[in-house]
């Protein structure tokens, strides 16, 4: 099958299409496959082949296919993908292909890092607003933007007609802002702060909490050190539960690291107990 485009696509004669209804974790991963593809195009490539684009992006080239084939792109046989084409597609989905107005509440150390970052411009934001509650902050400027009291969200977020809001407060100033941001009428928000926002229905809160995501490193580093500390080889037809192996649920024999939960480190293929984390790979939550 041919590649197209939905008829009245941007850059297209005709009527503006409706938007696929996508699955949340196909959502997650268009901008890997959006980046992936500036990446390709800068380098001079035309055309790429779902087996390339998906190693690109980290994921599986039948699963980037189902993705595609959801947004109305199908790659032609022997060709691959049109490059410029399907960067379009998805920029149009994501709704990139205008530039949207970010508030940035809280200018500490993090919020000042975001503040200065340049690539969001490229990304398809600009960060028109900063606010900070803190007066020894009210006034610097950063990056061209000078620090406004938070009380003047309201009116600046009509002015800069802002829908989205980031959060780089500590998290006891996170729920108070994340309301004063819907009070003014934003309704997607980016929360940098270690905590749980409650918001009403229509509004979108993206979580960013790095201690979290440390945390999940540290369990497979964990992981790690318990498997590299098995026995070197085991007698054939050992398993867990078998005479020669452990005993359910008794302690784990000489050799082996007990993990918490009453997991043992092993590379055994016996059916987990629900709810066990089995896989590695982050790609499989969600998917």
């Amino acid at each position: 099958m041919s590649q197209h485009r939905p008829v009245g696509t941007p850059g297209r004669a005709g009527a503006v299409p409706a938007l696929p209804d996508l699955p949340e974790a196909t959502v997650a991963r268009l901008p890997e496959y959006l980046r992936a593809l500036h990446n390709l195009a800068e380098t001079g490539n035309d055309t790429v082949s779902s087996e390339e684009l998906a190693a690109a992006a980290g994921v599986n080239s039948a699963k980037l296919r189902k993705d595609l084939s959801q947004l109305g792109s199908y790659g032609t046989r022997g060709v691959g993908y049109d490059v410029a084409l399907l960067i379009d597609q998805i920029e149009f989905v994501l709704g990139l292909t205008q530039c949207r107005a970010v508030a940035l509440v809280g200018v500490g150390n993090l919020g000042h890092a975001l503040a200065g970052y340049a690539g969001f411009a490229g990304r398809g934001f600009r960060i028109a607003a900063l606010f900070d509650a803190d007066p020894t902050r009210l006034g610097e400027m950063i990056n061209g933007l000078v620090v406004r009291h938070i009380d003047e969200l309201p009116q600046v977020a009509a002015e800069e007609s802002i829908a989205i809001g980031v959060i780089a407060t500590p998290a006891t100033a996170a729920q108070s802002v994340a309301d004063q941001l819907v009070a003014a009428g934003v309704t997607s928000i980016l929360n940098f702060a270690p905590c749980v926002l409650a918001v009403p229905d229509g509004v979108d809160v993206r979580k960013v909490d790095l201690a979290i995501e440390l945390q999940i490193l540290s369990f497979h580093e964990h992981r790690k050190a318990a498997l590299t500390g098995l026995p070197a080889t085991a007698g054939p037809g050992t398993a867990l539960g078998t005479p020669n192996g452990t005993t359910r649920g008794g302690a784990a024999p000489a050799g082996l690291t007990a993990l918490p939960g009453g997991l043992a480190a092993t590379g055994t293929t016996e059916a987990a107990p629900a709810g066990t984390l089995r896989s590695t790979n982050a790609e499989a939550v969600g998917s």
